[in-house]
C-alpha cells in the first residue's frame, strides 16, 4: 500500500501533551492520527461528540472578565451559595 505525508498545524503545547499520552499508550502521532483517520472512514464521521462547553460561553466569558477587573481593582464581592446557585440559573 502506498503511502503519502500530510502536514499540519497545531499549537505546540497541545502537540507536546498529545504526544507524551499517545506514548504512555505506546502510540507515535502519525499512528495515533492513522487511527483516528480510519476510525472516520469505517463509521462515516467524527467517532465522537462534539459539542460546545458551557464553560466556554460568552456569559462566562463575561463573568470571568468582570470577576478579574473586581479582583485586579480589589473589590472581590464575596458571594452566597444561594447567589451562585442563581447565577448558575441564568
Amino acid at each position: 500500500m502506498a503511502t503519502t505525508s500530510v502536514t499540519i498545524r497545531m499549537d505546540e503545547n497541545l502537540k507536546k501533551q498529545a504526544e507524551t499520552l499517545f506514548d504512555e499508550m505506546g502510540l507515535n502521532m502519525t499512528t495515533a492520527i492513522n487511527i483516528f483517520a480510519k476510525a472516520v472512514v469505517r463509521q462515516g464521521k467524527i467517532p465522537f461528540e462534539i459539542a460546545a462547553d458551557p464553560f466556554l460561553s460568552e456569559v462566562n466569558q463575561a463573568r470571568i472578565r468582570e470577576s478579574l477587573e473586581q479582583l485586579k481593582s480589589g473589590q472581590v464581592m464575596v458571594k452566597t451559595m444561594e447567589e451562585l446557585e442563581t447565577m448558575a440559573d441564568e
